[in-house]
C-alpha cells in the first residue's frame, strides 16, 4: 500500500474512466479489509498487555478505513460537477488510512 498513488482523472473524464477508478478503489478497500483481518488474527495471539496496545491501533485503522469507505460511497454518487472535489476528499481519506496502516506495520 505504501507509495501507491490513486488514479487521477482529468477534468473531462469519461464514465468508463470513472468506473475503472471506482473498481480500483473497491479492490483497494477489499485488500485493506483482508490486511485488517490479518492484524485481528495476530492480535488474538498476543499477550494481554500487547493486545490492548494493538487493539487501539486496530481501532484507529478501522475508523480510517470506514471514513475512506464513506468517501468512496460519496464518490460513487457524485455528480459530474462534484466529481473532482469528492475524488480529492476520498484520496485525502485514503492517504490518512495508508499512513495509519504504515504506522501499524512499524508497531506490530
Amino acid at each position: 500500500m505504501a507509495n501507491q498513488t490513486m488514479i487521477r482523472l482529468k477534468p473531462n473524464n469519461t464514465i468508463s474512466n470513472k468506473k475503472a477508478y471506482r473498481e480500483k478503489i473497491k479492490a483497494k478497500i477489499d485488500k485493506i479489509d483482508a490486511r485488517i483481518d490479518e492484524f485481528r488474527a495476530k492480535i488474538a495471539q498476543t499477550e494481554a498487555e500487547g493486545r490492548i496496545r494493538y487493539n487501539s491501533i486496530l481501532e484507529d485503522l478501522s475508523q480510517k478505513r470506514d471514513n475512506a469507505e464513506a468517501k468512496f460511497d460519496e464518490l460513487q454518487d457524485a455528480s459530474e460537477s462534484a466529481w473532482d472535489d469528492v475524488q480529492q476528499g476520498f484520496e485525502n481519506a485514503w492517504e490518512e488510512l495508508d499512513q495509519s496502516f504504515q504506522r501499524a506495520l512499524r508497531n506490530f
